[in-house]
């Protein structure tokens, strides 16, 4: 299990100019294991929200770059289906891993982890409702044919001031047991999506 922490950004909640997200990545105990800081221009942030394209670099400890996530310029809505989220997962940054792609569908979101060749392993299925008063929003991990759920991604419930005044998010994933490494990175990069 990993938990990632959006951090608050002061300027963000006073103003309400976004700015670059970061985020603490850490373990079960709650231990510090990885870092990751969002690259976006200032006119994305403004212009597109949380639709810009950006890239989110994933460091160790020790500051060493492991993980390279790309987002492209997407759109989420149900009336644009050739214009679906995707996100580029690498690692080391450089070496494509595997792919994080929207799938259409008009009332539920749904993702789909490929291989680097873009064959599809695991698929991440969201409830219809993404919003939840007081309680934690869960996405689903199932195999391709959907039948149960082997993992899951879920949106914690942060109280009710942080979730108002800001957009700072809380995210633990659930990893699938036996899952490869590669797919657990592009699992990350599925949470980074929603």
């Amino acid at each position: 299990q990993i938990l990632i922490h959006q951090k608050t950004e002061l300027l963000e909640a006073v103003t309400g100019f976004e700015t670059c997200n970061q985020y603490e990545l850490r373990n079960i105990m709650g231990q510090r294991i990885f870092t990751a800081k969002e690259r976006s221009t200032v006119c994305a942030r403004w212009c597109c929200g949380s639709l810009r394209p950006l890239t989110l670099q994933v460091c160790d400890y020790s500051g060493r770059e492991v993980i390279h996530f790309i987002r492209p310029l997407k759109c989420t809505s149900c009336c644009f289906p050739c214009c679906l989220q995707e996100m580029e997962v690498q690692s080391p940054p450089g070496h494509t891993i595997g792919y994080v792609v929207q799938s259409w569908h008009p009332f539920v979101p749904k993702y789909c982890l490929l291989t680097e060749s873009r064959e599809p392993v695991l698929k991440v299925v969201g409830p219809c409702l993404m919003s939840s008063c007081c309680g934690d929003v869960n996405f689903q991990v199932k195999p391709l044919c959907e039948s149960r759920s082997v993992g899951r991604i879920s949106k914690q419930w942060t109280g009710l001031p942080k979730e108002i005044f800001t957009d700072a998010d809380n995210f633990g994933i659930q990893f699938p047991k036996d899952l490869d490494v590669k797919m657990k990175a592009v699992l990350i990069g599925a949470c980074f999506v929603l």
